[in-house]
């Protein structure tokens, strides 16, 4: 290498709460567009671009595996909705969608109604965040992002001449419905700290000073969303914390009626909302902590008035349920996995799907039409690509839509499959999803990837990845732990990893690594971490804690500087974030979050051999978290592992925003994993 190990220069900086002080020496890495923070960022780059020199044939090599296997005119499956079928398509070697549409049937003209490519034209970025057309087929609709900060602008496109009204709704947190007068949509507008807080309510062709504000939510902890019901009879103006709902409801045959409250927040009740015939589901944690089905009819809807349609189980999770005009589909988490019952509101009769795999990912999509008679979901697994289904909720057939193009063919049976438990130590059970492929040997030679995220109750699944293969087919062994912090046991899985036992989450994770060498998957020689965002806390932590049972880590844009972003409500999104680590001003916290914060525990050790990927736009995680992370592990480590930081300066929390781009990153990623185990090339 020919370029100088970046060295951040070090400024006195105390930080006093609760009488204990903390000198943060890079706190000054938090002035944007500040010359001397951009040009660190810059001396950062171009030592990681430097350090990845020597594996540009490698990275080219893997990128165009993965794009070799994308079918680059893969078209999703078409789905019926008033009168159209609506679908999205890929152009060879175009990074964006085109969004479509037929009328009636699949074999009529097509209508291109946003082609993100020409939107895109010019731009480093480009994100699309919903497309809607209006009932009286004139508008199409749309918001995008162009700088990777989650702000959308809404545009609206006249179908018929093809122009772009002059007004243009701003800051807007990309969602928005329409009412059924074809003129009106609700939106949501952000604060400074990037919170959706107010909605609004909008005539198409008005001046931009007549959008009418609705609703203002005050508290910072919520933040607002907006969506339409299914029988297109409702809008929903929805206010949630971590632990507490709220929503709001308006005629969407009347949408300038004032907003009517569904039932008024109380706190720690959680409720989600859905409209059938003639009356209202309520899925809701009300003394039910892995949720349980309600109704009330459509006049009386407080607490009082609900009554019980599916009752609480201890061992089954309700995560969502779809509601048609004869049935009603249940999402259940059992023992891990998404379990689909179907229930018949005739007869009361029900069943479950039948997956036909040990260990899946399966969610419900793309069900719009109220009296549809069937059901569409996706499945997938770690070695299975990904199958859209259609199944008859009557007479339980299926039919198989979709199968993802693997180019140059995939057969499933080439790659193993397993689940296996790690025990914590607290004798609790930790699930572990394997996947790798036939004849690699587990014998602790060969190298394993172990994925974690462990936050905010989100269940990371088994799903099948086309890139993946790449370091499948190269002897590696990947696997997802469901630690603590997630929701994958229910949700006393996910109360067990957050506030005061928070740790929870970093000691599965490195019990579950443990049990890999232990059963001879890995050694600490072979064995690799990754996690992103909140699992990039979890990196942090971990490396922390046991620097010595990994050969490399890879932190994408990690959450690392816990407490100081706690502490500081200026930054997007901190205040909502107390229902999930917990209030810093208060003492207890402070010091709780203190002990396992990545940033604030960084010792002088040895450290395994570290990749850190961030966006200088990132609204979720500040890119100066990273950096200030790896100035500090620069500073202090002890020994001569590669610590690598990449600061896209064109992106934010999701990277890039094209197609391919992302691809482009995951080979930067998988080329560091392999370089540190030169066997695997």
């Amino acid at each position: 290498m020919s370029a100088k190990i970046p060295s951040a220069n070090k400024k006195e900086h105390h930080l006093v709460t609760h009488n204990h002080s903390r000198n943060d020496e890079y706190y000054w890495m938090n002035q944007r567009d500040s010359k001397e923070v951009v040009d660190y960022l810059e001396e950062e780059n171009a030592y990681a671009n430097d350090y990845f020199k020597d594996s540009e044939v490698l990275q080219q090599k893997i990128y165009d595996e993965i794009l070799g296997r994308i079918d680059q005119k893969e078209e999703s499956v078409p789905y019926f909705y008033s009168g159209y079928f609506y679908y999205s398509r890929y152009e060879e070697g175009k990074e964006y969608p085109v969004y479509c549409r037929k009328k009636g049937s699949l074999e009529t003209e097509e209508e291109i109604l946003l082609n993100v490519n020409i939107l895109a034209e010019g731009k480093a970025y480009c994100s699309v965040g919903n497309v809607e057309v209006s009932d009286d087929q004139k508008y199409v609709v749309y918001s995008v992002d162009f700088v990777s900060r989650r702000q959308y602008d809404i545009y609206f496109k006249n179908r018929i001449t093809g122009e772009i009204e002059k007004t243009i709704v701003t800051n807007t947190s990309g969602e928005f419905v329409m009412a059924n007068d074809s003129r009106t949509i609700f939106f949501t507008k952000k604060d400074d700290a990037l919170r959706p807080y107010q909605a609004y309510r909008y005539s198409i062709g008005k001046e931009e000073s007549s959008q009418e504000l609705i609703f203002q939510e005050d508290d910072e902890m919520f933040v607002l969303g907006v969506s339409k019901s299914k029988t297109d009879k409702y809008i929903f103006i929805s206010s949630n914390s971590t632990l507490t709902s709220e929503y709001h409801l308006v005629s969407a045959d009347q949408p300038h009626n004032a907003l009517k409250v569904f039932y008024s927040r109380e706190k720690k009740i959680e409720y989600s909302l859905h409209h059938g015939q003639g009356k209202f589901y309520i899925l809701t944690n009300w003394n039910a902590v892995n949720f349980k089905l309600m109704e009330c009819g459509e006049a009386a809807t407080d607490k009082s008035q609900w009554k019980e349609v599916i009752a609480h189980k201890d061992d089954v999770l309700i995560q969502d349920v779809e509601v048609f005009g004869n049935y009603l589909v249940v999402d259940e988490r059992i023992n891990g996995l998404s379990q689909f019952r179907v229930i018949d509101l005739k007869s009361d009769k029900s069943y479950h799907v039948d997956f036909g795999e040990p260990a899946y990912a399966a969610g419900m999509y793309a069900n719009y039409e109220f009296n549809s008679e069937v059901l569409r979901y996706h499945f997938s697994s770690l070695k299975t690509p990904t199958t859209t289904i259609d199944i008859h909720l009557g007479t339980q057939k299926k039919e198989i839509k979709k199968i993802q193009k693997v180019i140059g063919g995939h057969n499933p049976d080439n790659y193993i499959t397993e689940r296996i438990w790690a025990k914590a130590r607290d004798g609790k059970q930790i699930p572990m999803s394997v996947v790798y492929a036939k004849g690699t040997k587990i014998d602790c030679t060969q190298p394993t990837l172990l994925y974690g995220y462990g936050s905010y109750g989100i269940i990371v699944d088994p799903q099948f990845s086309v890139a993946r293969l790449s370091l499948l087919d190269r002897g590696f062994i990947y696997v997802i732990a469901h630690i603590r912090g997630g929701q994958d046991l229910g949700r006393q899985w996910y109360e067990d990893g957050k506030f005061l036992k928070k740790k929870n989450t970093f000691y599965d994770f490195i019990d579950c690594a443990e049990h890999l060498i232990q059963k001879k998957y890995a050694s600490p020689q072979t064995l690799f971490a990754m996690g992103g965002s909140a699992g990039g806390m979890l990196m942090g932590g971990v490396a922390n804690m046991r620097p010595d049972l990994f050969k490399g880590i890879v932190a994408q844009v990690p959450f690392v500087d816990v407490v100081t972003t706690m502490l500081d409500d200026s930054i997007p999104l901190t205040v909502g974030e107390y229902e999930e680590w917990g209030n810093p001003n208060e003492e207890e916290y402070y010091h709780y979050m203190l002990s396992y914060s990545p940033y604030d525990n960084v010792e002088a050790k040895n450290y395994p051999a570290i990749l850190v990927l961030t966006g200088y736009h990132d609204s979720q995680v500040q890119y100066w978290e990273p950096a200030k992370w790896v100035a500090r592990l620069r500073d202090l480590k002890t020994n001569n592992e590669p610590l690598v930081f990449k600061c896209n300066m064109d992106t934010g929390h999701g990277g890039a925003s094209g197609r391919y781009q992302r691809f482009k990153e995951i080979a930067l990623e998988y080329a560091f994993l392999l370089t540190l185990n030169p066997g695997s090339h």
